[in-house]
């Protein structure tokens, strides 16, 4: 995951990108529950009841699923079905 730099829009990015992961959860039907809080020392906490990141080995980079997510660019699913439909 890229959130492009450690300022407030790289925060601001990396929490749209959490929110956004829960909607396509909650979208996809395996979830039903989100909530996002604002704490008061500035931290945001996103929780959801949704299937998680994967942590088996990834087939193609031959590591943590979780590591290839969060490390590898273009690595998501959307990423993936995108390149599928062109």
């Amino acid at each position: 995951m890229c959130i492009g730099s450690t300022d407030p829009y790289g925060l601001h990015r990396l929490i749209y990108e959490v929110v956004d992961n829960s909607a396509d959860e909650e979208l996809a039907g395996h979830a039903t529950f989100i909530q996002t809080t604002l704490n008061s020392q500035g931290s945001c906490t996103v929780t959801d009841d949704g299937r998680g990141i994967p942590t088996d080995v990834h087939p193609v980079t031959r590591v943590s699923a979780l590591v290839t997510v969060l490390m590898v660019l273009h690595a998501g699913y959307k990423k993936q079905r995108w390149r599928k439909s062109c």
